[in-house]
């Protein structure tokens, strides 16, 4: 049995695809989806049927981002946060034309049955964002810090990486997990189209949003597997590159 953990989407359902084909699934596999699956390419709906479908077959468990948290929120009262439209929200609303009422209903409680994290039973930690408790994430006292906060993300950066574990200064948070895998802040910032690993932390998002591509990771041999950069699979689009 394998276990993926599967990078940022943002309606990229051509790139994603690609990814799938290539790690060959099998019945006994595992897919982490770190989340975002919606908002940038032109196909946010589709991705979210695709992905209803696919967990049919497949064991999937899909972590919550914070772009899953806006479509959320439109799909169940027609909320349109300003910053959700201008980042990617406009075409996710654009993408549902066509669909039925009864499908959105479908995909709104896809969004509401998905867990803001999750834990396997290797003590492997899987999060869009980060978390801020020095007890770990089941004692964090805002969930929303979950798929919004960057602070675990740029600790790791800061950090000395001659760093040793034993030395009383090395970060709590990342002694609490065997490892974890994060998403949200795209690894192009920092001109890297790989997954970034430092320590026990490694970061899936790959620019999907923009300019990179989808990335999957075989967690137990570290294989990584991508998708072509997302505009030459969206020629006539711009996604969030504006």
């Amino acid at each position: 049995m394998r276990t993926f953990a599967i990078g940022d989407i943002h309606g990229g359902l051509k790139a994603l695809l690609q990814v799938l084909n290539q790690l060959e699934i099998t019945e006994n596999d595992t897919l982490i989806f770190m989340g975002d699956y919606v908002d940038g390419w032109s196909e946010s709906a589709q991705v979210v049927e695709f992905l209803l479908q696919l967990s049919k077959k497949i064991n999937c468990i899909f972590i919550k981002g914070n772009h899953d948290v806006w479509c959320e929120d439109w799909l169940k009262n027609g909320t349109v946060n300003a910053s959700w439209y201008l980042h990617g929200g406009k075409e996710t609303m654009d993408s549902y034309e066509g669909f039925s009422r009864n499908e959105r209903i479908q995909h709104l409680q896809f969004f509401e049955k998905m867990p803001l994290y999750h834990i396997d039973n290797q003590n492997r930690l899987f999060i869009h964002a980060g978390f801020t408790s020095l007890y770990g994430v089941q004692r964090e006292l805002h969930e929303g810090i979950f798929n919004t906060d960057r602070s675990l993300w740029e600790m790791m950066l800061a950090m000395d990486k001659n760093l040793e574990k034993t030395s009383p200064f090395f970060p709590k948070r990342l002694q609490l997990y065997h490892e974890i895998y994060i998403g949200h802040t795209p690894t192009t910032n920092y001109n890297e189209p790989l997954p970034m690993n430092f320590y026990n932390l490694w970061n899936i998002d790959t620019g999907a949003a923009f300019k990179g591509k989808i990335t999957a990771i075989n967690v137990d041999t570290k294989a990584i597997f991508q998708s072509e950069n997302l505009p030459s699979l969206y020629p006539n689009e711009k996604g969030r590159n504006k």
